[in-house]
C-alpha cells in the first residue's frame, strides 16, 4: 500500500521555480528555506502584549508554479510552554495580468482564510487584503537578506489609520539542519 503522505509531498513540493516563473518568483527566492521566528503581538496602543519564539518554512510548489509556506507559533519546541497556536499555510502564485502575486493564506485553528494581492521590490515583499474585514490588512517583508527578514502584520482603518498587530523577525536556520 502506497502511502499517501509520500505522494501528496512528492506531488506538492518541487525542486524549483519552473523556467517560465523563475523571473517572477526571484523576489521569493531568498526566503526559501527554514526561518526561526521572535514573534510578537500589539494592542491598539502599540504595547507588546505577547511574545513567543515561531517557525517558518518556505518552498517551491505545484509543479513550481508557486510558492508555499507553512508558519508555526508558537514553534514546535515552545508548544509545551506556551501552548497551542496556529499552523498557517500560504500558497503565492503569480497573475502575469496583475503583474502581482496572488497569496491565499489558511489558519485552521480558526477557519481563516484571507486572500491578497502582492508586489515587491528588490527586498521586500506587500500583501494587501480587504476580505474578510472591512478594513485594509497589510502583510510585509522588508529587509529580506539571506540570512534574516522583518515581517509585520498591520490593519489600515478607512481614516488612513494604521495598527501595528504582529511582528516576526526571522532568522535563517542552520541550513545542515
Amino acid at each position: 500500500m502506497t502511502d499517501p503522505r509520500s505522494i501528496l509531498a512528492d506531488l506538492f513540493v518541487s525542486d524549483g521555480p519552473r523556467p517560465e516563473y523563475a523571473e517572477a518568483f526571484q523576489v521569493f527566492t531568498p526566503l526559501i528555506g527554514s526561518w526561526d521566528l521572535d514573534v510578537r503581538w500589539y494592542d491598539e496602543a502599540g504595547e507588546v502584549v505577547r511574545q513567543t519564539e515561531g517557525e517558518w518554512h518556505f518552498g517551491w510548489a505545484l509543479d513550481g508554479r508557486a510558492v508555499a509556506d507553512i508558519w508555526i507559533t508558537p514553534s514546535r519546541a515552545r508548544r509545551p510552554i506556551d501552548g497551542d497556536g496556529e499552523w498557517g499555510l500560504s500558497i503565492r502564485l503569480h497573475d502575469p495580468e496583475l503583474k502581482a502575486f496572488r497569496s491565499t493564506w489558511m489558519g485552521p485553528k480558526h477557519a481563516f482564510v484571507m486572500t491578497f494581492i502582492g508586489r515587491s521590490g528588490d527586498d521586500w515583499i506587500t500583501l494587501e487584503a480587504r476580505e474578510p474585514t472591512a478594513y485594509k490588512t497589510r502583510w510585509g517583508f522588508t529587509n529580506i537578506t539571506t540570512t534574516t527578514f522583518d515581517w509585520r502584520n498591520e490593519d489600515e482603518a478607512e481614516d488612513g489609520t494604521i495598527t501595528l498587530r504582529q511582528t516576526f523577525a526571522a532568522v535563517r536556520r542552520d541550513r545542515s539542519t
